[in-house]
């Protein structure tokens, strides 16, 4: 397929696909979604190889939100019946990090409900950050405390903070039918809060909250112009007692084309599989390995996941291995800090200015491996108007097509873990 050869060609020297050619992927009917993930997979293996990044979440604050995210079952109003709970303490906390270090986290996210943080909050977070950092070598810390005012990075980042994550969920064009008590342009201000303050930026989106192929793609492109280190890919949980509970539009090829699509847009990002992968894509999860370098380990913030060992199995099974912490995840183009799968000017992604590949300490969004093969790749046919204009046509018909079978058997809350008296399942 044309199509896919200048996509992988295009994802080898990290260049920006046009808008046509990554609606076209979503477009792609399910019999040739094998023939999409493994054009997707020469991308991923060229950036990241068989790695796998384990992150592991730590909800330190749950419930009780006052914002009123539709998808959220946090959310202000929301009658799921999830844990609430207060701050952790930075003992808590750790501890509940450790089980997941144990099972082969690298990084853990620290999670907490609300608007933002205040000064005190920030001082909580910073605490626990110690904690975890004083107890485990080379542990990574993100954190992900909601909308951050002026100064909040910097303090984070001072106490050893190597992330921050905040999502930017869905398009800029829908994002009020989604979320009334806070902006778009909030959250891409925190996005680059965290930036300007030397975070390592992770942002993401939300699938299956009725969006169009469109609003995928705007967002895809929006973070891509933001720069994220990482972009986690969520699923929609269809959580009881929210309002987007009905909402099951997703089959597991459709998870499969969406996260091909990112891995296109955003080539040598670290692209993560976050909530709801057990869901959606149920028995194809090892399937996504080809396209993500990186996943959460076991449970989420507020519903089940799978058990962490299943989950190292699955990574093994796949012919995938865990990614140690001596392992650097982006590429050495993209140093440690910084840089991420967005185009400055009119250079490639990762890279800055118009120096093009290889630039900012080898420029690029995702392995340390591999870099000198960027832009030497041999060139593919170039996508025929015509089947990419064919491919995107029916990109609304695809998209319209809702499953027939949700599962709402999957959504389990979490009764376990941090919050709890029991063992996380790590």
């Amino acid at each position: 397929m044309d199509l896919l050869n200048t996509l992988v060609d295009k994802g080898l020297r990290r260049e920006l696909p046009t808008r046509d050619e990554a609606l076209a992927v979503l477009a792609t009917s399910d019999d040739d979604v094998l023939d999409v993930v493994a054009a997707a997979g020469k991308v991923r293996r060229h950036w990241f190889g068989q790695r796998v990044k384990l992150n592991y979440l730590v909800n330190l604050k749950s419930g009780l939100c006052p914002e009123d995210c539709s998808y959220c079952s946090q959310r202000l109003g929301s009658k799921a019946d999830i844990l609430k709970y207060t701050w952790l303490k930075p003992d808590e906390a750790s501890q509940a990090a450790a089980a997941g270090l144990a099972g082969g986290a690298k990084r853990v996210c620290l999670v907490a409900s609300g608007r933002g943080p205040t000064d005190r909050d920030v001082d909580r977070v910073s605490d626990t950050i110690k904690a975890i950092k004083d107890q485990n070598e080379n542990v990574e810390v993100c954190a992900c405390l909601g909308l951050l005012s002026d100064g909040q990075a910097e303090r984070l980042r001072e106490a050893g903070a190597d992330a921050y994550n905040h999502n930017l969920n869905t398009s800029e064009g829908t994002y009020g039918d989604i979320t009334t008590t806070h902006t778009y342009a909030d959250r891409v201000d925190t996005v680059q809060k965290a930036h300007a303050a030397g975070l390592s930026a992770c942002s993401g989106l939300i699938a299956g909250m009725g969006e169009s192929d469109e609003d995928l793609v705007d967002v895809v492109y929006s973070l891509r112009e933001l720069d994220p280190d990482s972009v986690p890919v969520n699923f929609l949980i269809p959580f009881e007692g929210t309002p987007l509970a009905k909402e099951w539009n997703l089959t597991p090829q459709r998870c499969l084309r969406i996260l091909a699509m990112v891995r296109f847009v955003c080539p040598d990002v670290e692209v993560r599989i976050a909530g709801g992968r057990e869901v959606h894509l149920r028995t194809m999860q090892p399937l996504a390995l080809h396209l993500a370098n990186s996943i959460f380990l076991g449970d989420y913030l507020t519903s089940e996941g799978q058990a962490g060992k299943a989950d190292l199995d699955m990574i093994a099974d796949a012919g995938f291995e865990v990614e140690s912490a001596g392992e650097v995840t982006l590429p050495e183009h993209r140093g440690s800090v910084g840089g991420g799968c967005g185009s400055h000017a009119d250079a490639g992604c990762g890279s800055h200015g118009s120096a093009g590949c290889g630039s900012h300490e080898s420029a690029g969004c995702g392995s340390h491996e591999g870099g000198s093969v960027c832009g030497s790749a041999s060139s593919a046919p170039a996508a025929s108007a015509a089947s990419v204009a064919s491919a995107a046509s029916v990109a609304s018909a695809a998209s319209a097509e809702k499953p027939t079978d949700a599962r709402t058997d999957l959504v389990a809350v979490r009764r376990r873990g941090a919050g709890t008296d029991l063992a996380p399942n790590a």
